[in-house]
């Protein structure tokens, strides 16, 4: 009986659910019968063999850019409370409990895209269809981690500031496409590959977080490109 690669990814208990499973074939890590394929609808047979190789490591790949912004700057989270704004999937708040946090806000406009595992962890408190700039929060966080789309960081500063406590650390996932301005975005048809682009988007937003009280520390290439193909950057702050 034919049914989809991506079904067949899910049934075979591979990944607990189908948008993990379009996302690890259209990366490469799933074979059949010793085969890549790349295409989620590809028709597949409960005969054939489907092997799934290099699984990452959390729910999404947001995961190995913060872990490696944490492990580059050396930063302990444990029994910390973290605001993860634009959480998504969860690459971040994975990575975040994975390394003992006590508590993470994880907070998404929009709503159903946080993994079921970490919804059901008693440590994450969900808060879809929450835009940071009216979010409300029972207290200060430590630290908040911040991976956003569609708009430029530049204008929730000034909102993710208010929920740090002072001290507290922010890493900041900078995308250059959203940062260089509508107009150049739309010249580079969204994939910014010029360096000096790249240098100018993230001056932006250094220059910004220094406007919101915040103090730059340090810069590194995400180990992983967007998913776009776009290079971003993490940036570390910590609130004056």
């Amino acid at each position: 009986m034919n049914k989809r690669l991506d079904i067949a990814v899910q049934d075979k208990g591979i990944v607990n659910s189908r948008n993990k499973a379009q996302d690890l074939i259209k990366r490469g890590l799933v074979t059949v019968n010793k085969k890549t394929i790349l295409k989620p609808s590809t028709p597949v047979l409960d005969t054939d063999e489907i092997v799934a190789c290099n699984i990452p490591p959390f729910v999404g790949r947001g995961g190995e850019k913060i872990e490696a912004a944490l492990t580059k700057w050396n930063i302990d989270v444990s029994d910390k409370t973290i605001a993860d704004i634009g959480a998504s999937t969860g690459g971040f708040t994975d990575c975040l409990l994975s390394r003992g946090v006590k508590k993470v806000y994880a907070i998404d406009v929009g709503t159903d895209q946080l993994d079921e595992k970490l919804r059901n962890d008693e440590r994450v408190v969900v808060m879809e269809k929450t835009d940071v700039r009216r979010a409300l929060l029972p207290e200060l966080v430590d630290m908040a981690v911040v991976d956003v789309s569609f708009i430029s960081i530049t204008i929730i500063f000034k909102n993710i500031s208010q929920l740090v406590k002072k001290d507290g650390e922010i890493i900041v996932l900078a995308k250059p496409q959203f940062e260089v301005g509508r107009d150049e975005a739309k010249k580079v048809k969204g994939v910014v590959r010029d360096e000096i682009l790249q240098k100018k988007a993230v001056d932006t937003v250094v220059d910004s977080a220094e406007k919101n009280g915040l103090t730059f520390f340090d810069m590194i290439p995400s180990p992983i490109l967007g998913g776009d193909g776009n290079k971003e950057f993490l940036l570390y702050f910590k609130k004056a």
